[in-house]
């Protein structure tokens, strides 16, 4: 992270379009001499930002940026096409595909980038204009699992449950499978004076940082947080006035934990017993420690096992709610915690309402002007939606606003065989990304500088996305194409605002009562600067919002928190004579997320241009490959290609995979579609692979 000059003329504040830091970022020029960043002296960055949020106005100089709306032809080719024709077409095919099949015939798959305004309206228009229970978003691949392991042991999910400022007044905390300093690096400025104890499989940036590296082999972590528990336990460091006055159902969880000794636990995961023991000792005798989890720990089939049993250690040792102290999950999308909150998830509704809830559905119905039994129930989570496109009982049509699941899902293969499968897909994007270039029909959206709106960052804090500039001609904002399409498909057009301002006014008004509740935000509050998190209820006087949770009461009726029942299992796919390595994804400093924006960003493409596999000297050797040769990395679903990157902290069973590349560099070629049972997920970091050498380029095979 670096400081560069001001810019001059206009000048707007807002928000770094990437991570859920949402860096506060200030925005000068124009689209005719360029547009210019600097960081703000907003409190998660603090007067700073990394090279993707430095970069960030390349994306609105694209020179693939689609401008105007394409339409497949019958033979087979995209074609430029009028607004007017890509709607009528779309709305035709979508009434013809629900007259024949029924309206789940239809689906709609979104993204945590959306704003507020965008995800609610979304799943409005997906339950009322299409009447289809088939909705979700690629949240679902980023932090669902320890929403459903908050929402149990809390009763509530917030990412985090305080301020990230609060950080820096801890003297411990534990990362557990978050590599903040390439995929949040100005979080990194809130830990400098805490010893971190990071759990990762690779000796990542972040763990190199730390005072204490525990490594454990790919799909164990949960054996790990059990052995943790059980340290805490025979240790004597357990807070057992907070068990007793805060907490139920300690004695079943530590019962569990008790069968997995240190000793047992390092067999299973290579973490040395008394590293095991030190790392309870340091969060334990600290004025104030943190427990924090990211994707390492989600995303398995065991994720909500895993992020639940970590929880049972804060717990245990008398961390969340407390000054100084806590347990938190850190969301991954820009907007990950607000998009999952206002109805773009198969099983809830604005306000983060459960859509089986009467109450809820009567809620949001009045809200909506319609009765309740007009809303669908629960649709299929993510990648189940994903896996039924185009089959029998499946969906014949999707709607794609904001993401790219041709290579962010899991199975990738399979994935975009169910997207050619479909009658119609629709993508709305501002590029031509690897879905998009699937699409029958392809809408040209506008980017983050060129709409108004809100996001939820990771605190829970509501933030102002403000614009810049006016979309180019020919590009519409989101909001837009959802009230065109709904007043083509035969719904009032006051039901589908295009105002922002107007949109978050209803959203407030849905959000009313529920867990996550906006009701006494407004813009007029966000523009004065307050700082506002949910939950904010609308009260007489103007609620403060709630910065820090639970430090009363939790939120389940009796105000105390659940322990989990967790046990470990291992991961869906153990390695084998054909598949002898474990395989692991993550990100990298210069990309973000399937990449289809920072590969169109000259500097970062130059600083990380192709997929690699990053592994031991031994395990290549092994394999007949040296350092920066072309591999061919084989799981039982498909094959990707990369070129050998040598690492000597690597675990010699394990190989790294970045998932930012498309084509045959898709990692999610190879992982693994497991999904975990309570919360969907799939099992992204880890599966069984083999690695051998790859003709180069020309070479015969």
């Amino acid at each position: 992270m670096c400081d560069l000059p001001t810019s001059t003329g206009a000048q707007v504040s807002t928000h770094c379009p990437y991570c859920a830091l949402q860096c506060g970022t200030t925005l000068g020029g124009g689209r005719r001499d360029g547009v210019t960043v600097r960081p703000a002296d907003f409190p998660v960055n603090q007067g700073r930002l990394c090279h993707k949020g430095w970069t960030a106005p390349d994306l609105l100089t694209a020179p693939d940026r689609l401008t105007q709306p394409l339409l497949r032809g019958p033979d087979g080719q995209p074609r430029r096409t009028s607004w007017t024709t890509a709607l009528d077409t779309v709305a035709h095919r979508l009434r013809a595909i629900r007259d024949e099949h029924g309206p789940d015939a239809v689906a709609v798959f979104g993204g945590g980038g959306l704003t507020n305004e965008k995800a609610y309206l979304l799943g409005k228009f997906a339950r009322l204009a299409l009447g289809t229970s088939q909705i979700d978003y690629n949240g679902r691949f980023c932090m669902s699992s320890a929403a459903a392991a908050g929402n149990a042991a809390f009763g509530l999910d917030r990412g985090l449950p305080f301020p990230v400022t609060d950080l820096a007044r801890a003297e411990t905390v534990l990362l557990a499978g978050a590599n903040v300093a390439e995929t949040m690096p100005p979080l990194m400025r809130h830990l400098t004076h805490a010893q971190l104890i990071v759990v990762d499989p690779r000796r990542t940036p972040t763990a190199e940082r730390a005072a204490l590296h525990l490594q454990p082999a790919p799909g164990t972590d949960l054996a790990l947080a059990l052995g943790l528990l059980h340290a805490a336990t025979v240790d004597g460091l357990l807070d057992e006035t907070y068990i007793r006055e805060r907490t139920h159902g300690f004695d079943a969880a530590v019962h569990r934990a008790l069968t997995w000794r240190p000793e047992r636990v390092e067999e299973v995961t290579g973490v040395p017993a008394h590293a095991q023991h030190q790392a309870v000792r340091m969060l334990a005798r600290s004025r104030g420690a943190y427990v924090l989890t990211g994707r390492g720990v989600e995303q398995h089939s065991t994720g909500t096992d895993t992020a639940a049993a970590l929880i049972n250690l804060a717990l245990a040792l008398g961390l969340p709610g407390r000054d100084g102290s806590g347990y938190g999950c850190l969301t991954g999308q820009g907007n990950g915690q607000g998009g999952r909150e206002h109805g773009q998830k198969a099983d809830q509704l604005p306000g983060y309402r459960l859509i089986t809830d009467p109450a809820a559905r009567a809620h949001v119905a009045g809200v909506w002007g319609v009765g309740p039994d007009q809303l669908p129930g629960p649709g299929r989570p993510a990648y189940q939606l994903l896996d039924a496109l185009g089959t029998d009982q499946g969906p014949r049509a999707l709607l794609v606003f904001g993401s790219n699941p041709a290579v962010s899902a899991p199975h990738a293969s399979r994935v975009t065989e169910r997207l050619a499968a479909l009658d119609l897909l629709v993508v709305a994007d501002f590029v031509p990304s690897e879905t998009a270039r699937l699409a029958d029909v392809v809408l040209p959206v506008a980017q983050w500088a060129e709409e108004e709106g809100t996001l939820t960052n990771l605190e829970g804090r509501l933030l102002r996305r403000r614009a810049l500039l006016p979309p180019p001609d020919g590009v519409r904002d989101d909001l837009r194409v959802l009230h065109d399409l709904a007043v083509r498909l035969g719904e009032p057009p006051e039901r589908y605002p295009t105002e922002p301002r107007t949109v978050f006014e209803e959203l407030r008004a849905a959000s009313r009562g529920g867990r996550a509740d906006y009701s006494g935000i407004t813009y007029r509050r966000l523009d004065d600067g307050e700082a506002l998190y949910w939950p904010c209820p609308q009260t007489p006087e103007p609620h403060p919002g709630t910065p820090r949770l639970f430090h009363d009461r939790f939120a389940h009726p009796d105000g105390r928190a659940r322990f989990a029942e967790v046990d470990h299992r291992g991961p869906a796919e153990e390695t084998s004579d054909p598949y002898p390595l474990y395989a692991t994804t993550g990100r990298v400093l210069a990309h973000y997320q399937s990449g289809a924006q920072t590969r169109r960003v000259g500097e970062l493409r130059a600083a990380v241009p192709e997929p690699f596999v990053e592994m031991h000297p031994d395990t290549a050797r092994q394999s007949g490959l040296a350092d920066h040769e072309l591999a061919r990395i084989t799981s039982a679903r498909g094959s990707m290609t990369a070129r050998t990157r040598l690492d000597a902290t690597m675990r010699p069973d394990t190989v790294f995979l970045p998932f930012h590349f498309p084509g045959a560099g898709r990692a999610n070629l190879v992982t693994h579609p497991a999904l975990d049972p309570v919360s969907g997920m799939p099992e992204f970091k880890v599966c069984a692979v083999r690695v051998t050498p790859a003709p180069e380029q020309g070479e015969t095979p």
